[in-house]
């Protein structure tokens, strides 16, 4: 299997089923990642919702 790197880390990471941490080397590290989008250091591009009624719009698709 060909190398990767740990998203966190960069330390060597495995894709494989065995590694139940994929794509991170360890918990410690799926842990730092969670964190990081808990603190919203983390974004997905595209404009804020700042309204309630703009999510009132939304089809019911948009939230699977």
């Amino acid at each position: 299997m060909p190398s990767y790197l740990c998203p966190q880390c960069q330390q060597p990471s495995s894709l494989t089923a065995e590694n139940t941490f994929r794509p991170f080397c360890s918990h410690r590290c799926q842990l730092i990642d969670l964190g990081q989008w808990a603190a919203e250091e983390h974004k997905i591009q595209g404009a804020p919702l700042t309204d309630l009624d703009q999510l009132d719009a939304l089809p019911p698709e948009a939230f699977h």
